[in-house]
């Protein structure tokens, strides 16, 4: 797995001065690229567009991030820790394992229905970087895994003989529910997300 660093480089593009850096310029340039990224995807939006949008000299940009693909490397990184946040945030409100399940459910129906969903960002990603080494995919893996491992621990708790495959079967389902909430219905989308948790969850025994 790549060691994703997320401190500040001081690369530079060659021929470029160093002006002085406005303040929450990186941030600004984040959470730019989080927005295009998501809504109109990674490779179709250029630095100079990022730059403009982000109203940075295109000095503060290379200072900041070097290169696009260290830009997007931030981009996917930052969305999985917003997801460990939410979670922790969900997980601190459940009294029970059993509580917990659906908080989680209901914030992945309420993504489905924001305005500007474009479906699961990691999913979009992958779609974009074919290559399963590239560091990217490396990032929507961890991702995946780290998905995967809470749900099993959430399924084992509640004495989920199977948890292991239950959570299989629920990230699954999540993936076809962000999917087909984007392409196609999301109200039918949702609700056969909601009918495998209700499936997977009925076999638990505690």
């Amino acid at each position: 797995m790549t060691v994703v660093d997320s401190g500040p480089t001081a690369q530079r593009a060659p021929g470029l001065s160093s002006d002085p850096v406005p303040p929450g310029a990186k941030v600004r340039i984040l959470e730019t690229a989080d927005r295009l990224f998501y809504s109109e995807g990674i490779r179709t939006v250029g630095i100079d567009r990022l730059i403009s949008e982000s109203a940075v000299t295109k000095a503060t940009f290379y200072k900041h991030y070097g290169s696009k693909d260290r830009l997007i490397i931030e981009y996917i990184t930052g969305r999985h820790l917003k997801v460990i946040d939410r979670y922790n945030r969900l997980a601190a409100k459940a009294r029970t394992p059993h509580d917990l399940i659906p908080l989680l459910v209901t914030g992945i129906l309420a993504d489905i229905d924001k305005p500007g969903f474009r479906g699961c960002p990691f999913l979009n990603a992958a779609s974009e970087f074919p290559d399963p080494r590239h560091p990217v995919r490396e990032v929507v893996s961890m991702h995946r895994d780290w998905t995967t491992d809470v749900i099993t621990a959430i399924l084992r708790s509640i004495g989920h003989p199977m948890p292991g495959d239950g959570a299989d079967d629920i990230v699954l389902a999540r993936d076809g529910a962000l999917s087909g909430g984007y392409a196609g219905d999301p109200i039918s989308s949702s609700a056969a997300f909601k009918r495998t948790v209700a499936r997977v969850t009925s076999d638990a025994r505690a």
